[in-house]
């Protein structure tokens, strides 16, 4: 008798409890889709100020916004699939990053595009102008491929008989061929 009493007992709190727990579901945290070429560690204290940046708005990751990480680990081709599958998850909005921009924008035309990029955005293809950037993409350039000329000058001030100059890049990241091509033009 004593554990039909019990049994009974916690079937009636629990029957009381039901409509307290479900007048206290929250709604569902903002997804923020963050897509990136290389590998988490290479980014860990950029992504560390991205979170920063977005405490300073009132967004703290697992509180109240959701950030939803794909990374390609060097391989640009995984990123259409990268992009792809945050576009699927109906991001609103999508943050790419670390020579991941192109493929961002590439993915979508509706859902807001965040990029940082070192190269130029109009020439990239990922505004129209800058003047009147239009479509759903807007971001920050460094404009390092800007500074090519003036790193061929400051190296023939430094060794004005060089014939020949090497260069170092990097083929996995998205923007290595526009760096090029403006290091060649400056030579």
């Amino acid at each position: 008798m004593n554990s039909r009493r019990q049994f009974i007992t916690l079937l009636g709190g629990a029957a009381a409890a039901w409509p307290i727990a479900a007048g206290a579901q929250q709604p569902e945290m903002p997804v923020v889709g963050f897509l990136n070429a290389q590998s988490p560690d290479t980014f860990a204290h950029l992504v560390e100020a991205f979170r920063l940046g977005l405490s300073e708005k009132g967004y703290v990751e697992g509180r109240n916004v959701t950030i939803e990480y794909r990374w390609a680990g060097g391989d640009l081709d995984r990123l259409p699939s990268l992009a792809s599958d945050l576009v699927n998850r109906r991001v609103p909005v999508l943050v790419a990053t670390g020579g991941a921009d192109r493929f961002g924008k590439g993915a979508t035309a509706t859902i807001p595009v965040v990029f940082t990029t070192g190269g130029e955005p109009v020439r990239a293809g990922l505004v129209a102008s800058f003047n009147r950037p239009s479509g759903n993409a807007t971001g920050v350039s460094v404009f390092t491929t800007a500074l090519e000329p003036k790193r061929i000058e400051l190296l023939r001030e430094l060794v004005p008989n060089a014939a020949l100059i090497g260069v170092f890049l990097d083929p996995s990241f998205a923007g290595a061929d526009i760096q090029l091509r403006e290091v060649e033009a400056a030579a």
